[in-house]
């Protein structure tokens, strides 16, 4: 049985002062649900997830109390990515027809910054600075120029894409472009990642309606067809955020395995792709995905990137609403902005920032702490 997306709402993403991040997830929620013409008691199930703004399931306050199945979701960043996934399961097993996935949040400014014992990871780590997210993404990137020989030139790159393609974007938080040596100039935060190469955390609101393939045709005129949704967590000496050691043998990250599983189940490879979505908490790390989803070499990044292959107009478009760097996290939202995104893309409703030659299959990849990934292909 396939899956189909037959509705997808957001809450602009940055910062609203006079909402709770609830309401933000509450909007975003009443706009998928108008795309996809229905309503709130139409819905099935649901499945949701907030990391700082409150438990997903209370959204039926705001929404309507009709009794429907509705499941909290918490998988670190890849909460959006996990929630979809169990929505697509649900579908899969036939025991429902149509339903919703939420994700929302609302941020205190400032980077991460959790507490080690939360996560398994004795006190010392913590005491070295180590659980602040600013640190352990630079020295896992940091490692990962010094292993493939990428330069801060490929850093430099790939926000300056962020930023441009976010100023195209009505919904991004960061609208100004930034110049290459604006972002090379700035400064620098956590050797080799500067000011304007992290994401902040923010506050927004993301959901898509999804139903029986079978049954699309009753709700929708224009639906698209998630293929596969796969969630996949660290081996063994994969090297992962929050890693406190290293095992003499190096394993495949859960990135990789994660795409590896969504190509099979979907019967296509990374040439088949015409647009993606790569997790970018960094511009470090959207490198180094790069890679670890299939779509390059490990070391290719650098000719890819002067040549501009991953901007909207290039071979393989990544990010095109500008990702995290330009959008911001809300942890619970940010995996469903990635496929509200590539919805728009392949319904050709990008405006400025749409990929030229209709593209047909879109990708979408969420990453996590500890190690925890998320991959989803739509198309059309």
């Amino acid at each position: 049985m396939d899956v189909a997306i037959i509705g997808i709402g957001l809450h602009r993403f940055g910062r609203s002062p006079g909402l709770s991040g609830m309401q933000q997830g509450a909007s975003a929620v009443r706009n998928a649900l108008a795309d996809a013409g229905l309503s709130w008691k139409d819905m099935q199930f649901a499945y949701g997830g907030s990391q700082d703004a409150g438990n997903a399931d209370a959204l039926v306050n705001e929404l309507g109390l009709t009794g429907l199945q509705f499941t909290n979701i918490w998988n670190g960043c890849a909460t959006g990515g996990s929630s979809l996934h169990a929505a697509y399961s649900a579908i899969k097993s036939g025991e429902y027809d149509v339903g919703v996935v939420v994700g929302f949040d609302k941020h205190p400014r400032g980077a991460f910054n959790p507490k080690p014992a939360d996560w398994g990871i004795d006190e010392w780590y913590g005491e070295t600075g180590m659980m602040l997210t600013t640190q352990f993404f630079a020295l896992k990137t940091q490692r990962y120029m010094h292993d493939h020989g990428i330069t801060e030139e490929s850093l430099i790159r790939v926000s300056e894409k962020a930023f441009t393609n976010g100023s195209l974007t009505p919904t991004a938080w960061r609208q100004q472009a930034l110049s290459y040596e604006e972002i090379a100039n700035s400064a620098m935060i956590s050797d080799p990642l500067r000011k304007y190469m992290f994401c902040s955390p923010a506050e927004g609101g993301a959901a898509l309606i999804i139903c029986n393939a079978d049954k699309a045709h009753l709700y929708s005129s224009k639906p698209l067809y998630l293929k596969t949704a796969a969630v996949r967590t660290r081996h063994y000496g994969s090297f992962e955020v929050f890693a406190p050691s290293q095992a003499m043998n190096v394993a495949d990250a859960s990135t990789v395995t994660a795409s590896k599983a969504a190509f099979e189940q979907a019967g296509i490879g990374p040439e088949d792709i015409d647009v993606m979505q790569l997790q970018d908490t960094d511009s470090g790390t959207e490198i180094i995905h790069m890679a670890e989803n299939g779509f390059c070499e490990h070391g290719e990044q650098e000719k890819l990137l002067r040549e501009g292959a991953t901007g909207i107009n290039g071979s393989m478009p990544i990010n095109t609403d500008g990702g995290c760097l330009a959008n911001g996290e809300p942890v619970g939202a940010s995996g469903l902005r990635q496929v509200y995104e590539v919805c728009v893309q392949l319904r050709g409703e990008g405006g400025a920032r749409q990929v030229p030659n209709n593209p047909k299959v879109g990708y979408t990849h969420v990453y996590g702490a500890p190690g925890l990934s998320g991959v989803n292909i739509i198309t059309k």
